[in-house]
């Protein structure tokens, strides 16, 4: 520690004291500033940057005792270095404990023992300016920590809730983007996908919820992996149920295409997994509805859940295709079957009467694709 580094400031009332304290101390490359009284050290100290006080005892005013109990009680000055100055005895320097005196000097005083004195003082504050600059420090980066732990806990939520209803491919490139502007309400056409079980019902009354859990989690799983790889949005699950739409966000020129090939692609990977769960007594089967319309889209729910959803009667359209459909059945609404252009393979059912729709819906029965004009394999 050098010695220029080091601002004395001195109180007393006495000017040739303080012409000799600075006399001393200057050469030796301390900053020295004076003040002839309490009242104007106490002035001084808030903008003197001291890191030390010599300071007389007797003084007209505001003695060196109450300066240096004020001094004590002022923040960020309480454990500021203070050395009194005294030619008294022992109950003086008692007195300048009390008051708060982290040292002596007597009067008249030896400048070896001045000189040790101050260097020793000065040293103790500079490690205390050290600790407290650190500390400063660390809170900072602590905060600094904090702010970017609650910063990748928003930004993992965020993910999170993304990933519940879109694919992988979609998340990352609005992660990428930083761009949530989709979610806000709009209008689009889409086509939307309706699936459940047939059977479901009977066999979750007359099973245990373990293996009802279980057959779940298959045909979550193999539904799943599907809807990603064809890039749809998932809007639900409900128990079997499930729904899932083309064209938004993501927006594609071959959504019927899309939504009809993942619904064939379905059907398979459940019809295998239904010859597993015959063989442990489970009668199930897929049925898929798929309709074709416009629909508002948007973020719906509350702080901390929020969904993305489609609503229009296009919803309600492909759910009652769905349950009009029969065990691996997928009936789509004409306008679908037309808008894949020879992709889908069936036979028209005919008009059908569904429950909510004043007219008459015309369908078909998907039975396959034609794989010639498949743009998207599973």
């Amino acid at each position: 520690m050098s010695a220029d580094e080091i601002t004395i400031l001195a109180v007393d009332d006495l000017p040739q004291n303080l012409r000799l304290l600075d006399a001393v101390l200057s050469p030796r490359g301390y900053r020295v500033l004076t003040a002839a009284s309490g009242e104007e050290a106490l002035a001084m100290l808030p903008t003197a940057a001291a890191d030390l006080v010599l300071l007389d005892i007797l003084m007209p005013g505001i003695d060196g005792y109450e300066v240096c109990r004020r001094i004590r009680t002022t923040p960020g000055f309480e454990f500021l270095p203070v050395v009194m100055i005294t030619a008294s005895g022992e109950q003086e320097k008692v007195r300048a404990i009390e008051a708060g005196a982290d040292d002596f000097v007597s009067k008249p005083f030896n400048q070896g023992e001045l000189l040790a004195r101050v260097a020793s003082l000065a040293r103790v504050k500079r490690y205390q300016d050290t600790i407290e600059r650190q500390a400063a420090e660390l809170a900072e980066w602590n905060a600094e920590l904090e702010s970017r732990v609650h910063a990748q806990v928003d930004e993992l939520q965020r993910v999170n809730r993304l990933r519940r209803f879109l694919s992988p491919q979609l998340v990352d490139l609005i992660i990428d983007s930083g761009d949530e502007t989709f979610l806000g309400s709009h209008r689009r056409e889409i086509v939307v996908v309706f699936c459940d079980l047939r059977g479901f019902t009977p066999f979750a009354e007359s099973s245990e919820p373990e293996e009802v859990m279980g057959v779940l989690s298959e045909y979550h799983a193999a539904l799943g992996e599907l809807i990603h790889r064809f890039e749809g949005t998932l809007e639900r699950f409900t128990g079997d149920g499930l729904m899932v739409f083309f064209n938004d966000p993501l927006t594609v020129d071959d959504a019927a295409e899309r939504a009809v090939t993942m619904a064939v692609a379905m059907r398979e990977r459940v019809g295998a997994l239904a010859e597993g769960w015959g063989r442990r007594g489970h009668d199930l089967a897929l049925g898929i509805g798929i309709a074709q319309g416009f629909a508002t889209l948007g973020r719906i729910g509350f702080e901390g859940r929020f969904d993305y959803a489609a609503i229009g009667s296009v919803t309600n359209l492909a759910a009652r295709l769905c349950g009009a459909a029969g065990a691996g059945q997928i009936l789509v609404a004409q306008r679908v079957f037309f808008a894949t252009e020879g992709l889908a393979v069936g036979e028209s059912m005919g008009a059908l009467e569904l429950r909510g729709f004043s007219r008459p819906i015309q369908a078909f029965d998907v039975t396959g694709i034609d794989e010639s004009k498949v743009r998207l394999t599973p």
